[in-house]
């Protein structure tokens, strides 16, 4: 099972995003405090999880949780800032609609942005490593699947429903097919140079 605390004595809350590496659709950000006595030797890194047991731990951590919250940040702003400062904003955001205020704050990954005065740690492959982050990946990992097959009812072209807004080459070649949506990031690279130059051979 993972580490409940690094330091047991205090509130922490465990942070972790899903979606920075994709094309389209928003980062979405989590935050959890779980109980002090919790447990759960399910609970892992939502990206080694299969997508029933991330839903079945969802439901489980929102009942659980002594607080919890989920941030968007949408693909204007990641365009406006990049995609590092609107994956610690939708982190703040998170942190700030906590019902409790927490002591600590664990971070998935190497780069945060102090949040108000309170105390954090970074940790690389952090939802790897203790419960509160993994509980906060897959609450950011499941909210953020379940916006990509909403937005899919209308952009059913791209293959969200399957690729989630992930640079898949089924993506790239829709984009190239079908154009930009309105949730496609435009600060990305949308077409990989190879593929702008096997389109461009075939014309």
């Amino acid at each position: 099972m993972l580490k409940r605390f690094l330091d047991s004595d205090q509130h922490e809350a465990g942070c972790d995003e899903a979606g920075r590496g994709c094309l389209a659709g928003p980062v979405t950000a989590a935050a959890v405090i779980l109980p002090a006595d919790y447990k759960n030797p399910l609970l892992n890194d939502s990206k080694k999880l299969t997508e029933k047991i991330r839903n079945h731990l969802r439901r489980e951590i929102e009942h659980c949780a002594v607080s919890y919250a989920v941030s968007f940040i949408d693909n204007r702003k990641i365009d406006e800032v990049n995609i590092l400062k609107a994956s610690i904003l939708g982190m703040h955001n998170a942190l700030g609609n906590l019902s409790v205020v927490p002591e600590y704050i664990l971070i998935d990954g190497n780069r945060f942005y102090k949040f108000r005065d309170i105390p954090h740690t970074c940790v690389v492959k952090g939802d790897g490593k203790y419960l509160a982050i993994a509980a906060a990946s897959i609450l950011a990992k499941t909210y953020r699947d379940e916006f990509m097959e909403e937005l899919h009812q209308k952009h059913f072209q791209y293959g969200w429903n399957r690729n989630k807004g992930y640079p898949t080459k089924t993506h790239r070649q829709a984009i190239q097919e079908h154009g930009l949506t309105e949730f496609h990031r435009r600060s990305f690279q949308l077409l990989n140079t190879q593929m702008e130059i096997s389109f461009g051979e075939s014309r």
